[in-house]
């Protein structure tokens, strides 16, 4: 009996960690042999095996078929049980309305609560969420809380370029170029290829990015209109990095890329010659078009 018991301990141990993140995930399938067990665990009010059984609804494996409204009955249990994964899932389903009716202010209310049990996934989703208004009233201040805790203390690569971004693009509280060149090198050294970008061209502008990064659309877009090579160059950078807090315009972006190299903008000259080595920006390819501008700006650069 003794032994019984101690086994069935170690079993709810196991499936309230590491064997729950497992399963939950999909990482690993829950067999037809393993569903049973789970679903008198979860039956008998263990939280992980909650969190399986739920998983094991929304795959369609274990013995059952697949059931999203199974799947988030169980998360719910597991969840008013405090379990953090379950709240931070729970939250997945309300904003995609799986299995649940969609609701973006109950989505935004469980993630809450998982990102306040430290679920760094959670904070992060959270912190999006102020950032758009989605599901919460827009707030930068709070984005910016949250999506501090995930970038800084749990290390997540998106947190980490969506913080740059509002530091760069005066969202923060006290906007800082240079904690923002650190989070984009860091959200990089983990394959994040959005920060990655973006730090090539905090980089490559340097200082007159920082002097001229907050003039809005308006003023640049006058400068350009009025023949400023150089406003024409910034705009497009910024419409192609969608440094104007709203969705990149790319195709604008190779227009204004092509006003300011034929004004003689060497760097605008290099950015058209890779977008069409490449075929970027909703250009095809043109392996003329490329060699020309590289030509151009090689000519512009001699001694």
């Amino acid at each position: 009996m003794v032994v019984l018991v101690t086994l069935n301990r170690c079993l709810s141990w196991l499936l309230a960690g590491i064997v729950t993140t497992l399963y939950a995930t999909g990482v690993a399938a829950v067999t037809a042999q393993e569903g049973p067990m789970i679903m008198r665990l979860a039956e008998r009010g263990s939280a992980g095996a909650q969190v399986l059984l739920a998983g094991m609804y929304l795959r369609g494996e274990g013995g059952v078929a697949r059931d999203d409204r199974k799947a988030a009955e169980w998360l719910e249990k597991a969840a008013m049980q405090g379990n953090v994964y379950a709240e931070m899932k729970l939250g997945d389903l309300y904003e995609n309305g799986q299995g649940v009716p969609k609701n973006a202010a109950i989505a935004a209310d469980w993630r809450e609560k998982a990102a306040n049990r430290g679920s760094v996934r959670a904070q992060k989703l959270l912190g999006k969420m102020y950032l758009d208004g989605k599901g919460v009233t827009k707030d930068p201040g709070k984005a910016e809380y949250w999506l501090n805790r995930a970038a800084l203390e749990g290390g997540d690569s998106e947190a980490q370029y969506l913080l740059a971004r509002m530091h760069l693009e005066g969202e923060a509280a006290a906007p800082n170029s240079t904690l923002a060149s650190h989070l984009l090198t860091r959200a990089a050294a983990q394959g994040h290829e959005e920060a990655a970008e973006m730090l090539h061209l905090v980089e490559e502008l340097g200082y007159s990015l920082e002097e001229t990064l907050h003039q809005g659309p308006p003023h640049l877009h006058k400068l350009a209109q009025d023949g400023d090579v150089e406003a024409q160059y910034q705009l497009a950078l910024r419409l192609e990095n969608s440094l104007f807090g709203k969705e990149a315009d790319r195709l604008e972006a190779v227009t204004w890329f092509e006003r300011a190299a034929a004004g003689g903008h060497v760097m605008a000259m290099k950015n058209l010659a890779h977008i069409y080595e490449k075929g970027l920006d909703g250009v095809p390819a043109d392996p003329g078009k490329a060699s020309y501008w590289k030509q151009k700006a090689e000519q512009q650069t001699k001694p």
